[in-house]
């Protein structure tokens, strides 16, 4: 059971696609108002949603095949760093300009006890399917990074998961640990959709195929894949983290940190199709361009 938002003529529309294919329009406003209807009712949302469809007609256009934005507006996106050994292996790399030769504080932070959390994101900075993410002019060596997002309410409860992609510089990171900000947040440097998948439909987090793909003029130059199996921490230990002494807004998104690294020869082109697949959650896909191409029309 996954939540989407599509746009039909002026007005955004919330909506749901069942597990059998079939897509129905939800008369809620957004994701977290669902939710706050469901818990009123005294139900899940899972078995609010099946009872709401039972009188619903199903959209005529396949879910995909809909104008989709992003499946909520969440207020903030914040990821977590090297929570995989191959992200450990990456910032290590680029720490160490490739020499490997010493153990940095990237080894550390994968083995404290305390995770490594970070403003990625805000609404305005984020983008949904099909829209165009962002290279940075003073970068030059630029990749994305598949992500499992956890969508939170206030309490820090996971509502659903949706794909994310963390747009990254990695030499302005590993030049200096400080420039993190800068390697990380600036326009269109976040994407997350199509969909949400509702918790209780997902048997095992820990066990979601997820894969990279990247063209350039219609060539596939990166096919990466891994599984969230290799996840180093568990999702409510980084969600306890991030609301320590910290105010959590409903459809916060916490992205859990990536398991695919592009090869370090790879750096992202302008016009590069961009593909994140996580396995029943949905694939999203985006264009990279710079920021003084966002005014063209896309091709």
């Amino acid at each position: 059971m996954r939540i989407f938002r599509y746009r039909e003529d002026s007005r955004i529309i919330l909506g749901v696609l069942m597990e059998d294919g079939a897509a129905y329009r939800l008369n809620a406003p957004d994701l977290m108002t669902l939710v706050s209807e469901a818990r009123k009712a005294g139900a899940t949302t899972e078995a609010y949603v099946q009872s709401l469809v039972l009188d619903l007609p199903p959209i005529q256009e396949a879910a995909e095949s809909l104008p989709l934005l992003t499946p909520l507006d969440a207020p903030e996106v914040w990821a977590a760093g090297v929570t995989y050994q191959r992200s450990r292996e990456a910032r290590n790399y680029e720490a160490t300009a490739g020499k490997l030769d010493a153990s940095t504080f990237y080894d550390k932070v994968y083995d404290a006890d305390r995770p490594e959390l970070f403003m990625k994101s805000t609404a305005a900075r984020t983008v949904g399917p099909g829209e165009r993410v962002c290279l940075r002019s003073d970068s030059s060596w630029q990749v994305p990074e598949a992500e499992l997002g956890l969508v939170l309410d206030r309490t820090g409860a996971i509502i659903g998961y949706t794909t994310g992609n963390d747009m990254s510089c990695r030499d302005i990171e590993g030049e200096n640990p400080l420039y993190l900000p800068q390697a990380k947040i600036y326009r269109n440097s976040c994407a997350i959709g199509p969909f949400v998948r509702l918790t209780g439909t997902v048997t095992d987090p820990y066990n979601l195929a997820i894969a990279c793909r990247v063209y350039r003029d219609g060539v596939k130059v990166v096919d990466e894949s891994a599984n969230t199996g290799q996840l180093k921490r568990r999702l409510e230990e980084l969600v306890e983290y991030l609301k320590r002494d910290n105010a959590l807004y409903d459809g916060t998104v916490l992205l859990t940190g990536t398991c695919l690294v592009p090869p370090n020869h790879f750096t992202l082109a302008s016009g590069d199709r961009i593909e994140i697949e996580i396995a029943g959650i949905g694939t999203l896909v985006n264009t990279a361009v710079y920021a003084h191409e966002l005014e063209l029309e896309p091709a």
